[in-house]
């Protein structure tokens, strides 16, 4: 059972393709398993974000209590890019001399804008997140639609590779300036210059091994899986099929699919021919993903901001 799946894992994310009802099956995972007992993070990293309207409450960049043992976070990426950015500024202010500080700055203001900062910096505060597994049992990630969520996968690799190269580069740097000096390279000296460059390195080692990390808990099928949403239409099919290998690819898994929002069975003559086209639909799905466990669940009449209908569909998974 997909529930049970989700209820092994430490950290689960749901994907897919935008409008397929990621928002409502993230969060009636999570309240489902804080009924039965777990304490559950639910975070939302899409810009569109749903959940405060699905609970009727207004959430933010910090846990909010949706009851005793489920909070929940909206990630804003403009915001968390802009204070993404002024730590950056922090540090670089302190490392490097003064005259270069207005420099630096304006530098970094022109980067919150600049392609992939937001990226970054939201992958910056899902590592940040998933580093709190000793407060939950259970972390579940709402993402944006699934080209964005792709991407994100790629970036800890990509983002340690990149912190990889900035340390082989400040080696080098240290071996040529302790030729220079007509000193040992592996000797230390107590300069200004010096301690400044321990402090890069400090923080260039630090932001490696946070990735690693992060890189492991996605690739550790243990603890970590990908839940994939879709609607029965063609498009969402084939965007779940190529979402899929997109994934494996970058070696995370996936617990299985949920087909959302299928026409209901003997409900008159038009949704019986539309379910009848589903079930066509449905038998392409098993044709690119034939080695993945499906829950399926119907449309429902009701409007899931009511609590009791919530609670009714939550308790279908």
């Amino acid at each position: 059972m997909l529930l049970d799946d989700v209820a092994a894992r430490r950290v689960v994310f749901v994907g897919g393709k935008g409008g397929v009802g990621k928002t409502t099956l993230a969060a009636a995972f999570a309240t489902r398993l804080a009924a039965a007992g777990k304490r559950v993070l639910l975070v939302s990293t899409d810009p569109a974000h749903n959940l405060g309207h699905l609970f009727g409450r207004s959430l933010g960049d910090e846990p909010t209590a949706l009851n005793p043992r489920l909070e929940a976070i909206e990630l804003d990426p403009a915001a968390t890019a802009r204070r993404h950015v002024a730590e950056v500024e922090k540090t670089m202010h302190a490392l490097m001399p003064e005259h270069l500080h207005q420099q630096i700055s304006k530098h970094l203001q022109l980067a919150v804008r600049a392609p992939g900062t937001h990226e970054s910096a939201i992958l910056e505060r899902i590592a940040e997140i998933t580093e709190r597994t000793e407060h939950y049992d259970l972390i579940i990630f709402d993402t944006a639609p699934s080209g964005h969520t792709a991407r994100l996968m790629e970036l800890p690799q990509l983002m340690g590779a990149f912190t990889d190269g900035l340390l082989e580069g400040r080696e080098k740097s240290d071996r040529l300036g302790a030729a220079a000096r007509g000193l040992d390279a592996t000797v230390r000296d107590h300069s200004p210059t010096e301690r400044r460059n321990q402090r890069i390195r400090s923080i260039l080692h630090r932001r490696k091994a946070r990735f690693e990390r992060l890189s492991a808990l996605l690739t550790d099928s243990t603890r970590c899986g990908f839940v994939l949403v879709l609607t029965p239409e063609r498009m969402p099919v084939q965007e779940t099929a190529e979402f899929r290998a997109e994934l494996r690819e970058e070696g995370v898994g996936v617990l299985g699919l949920v087909v959302n929002r299928l026409s209901p069975q003997d409900q008159g003559a038009f949704l019986a021919q539309r379910r009848g086209w589903e079930n066509e639909v449905l038998a392409v799905l098993d044709e690119l993903v034939p080695d993945l466990p499906r829950t399926e669940l119907e449309l429902v009449t009701d409007d899931l901001t009511d609590p009791k209908a919530f609670a009714a569909f939550a308790a279908q998974l």
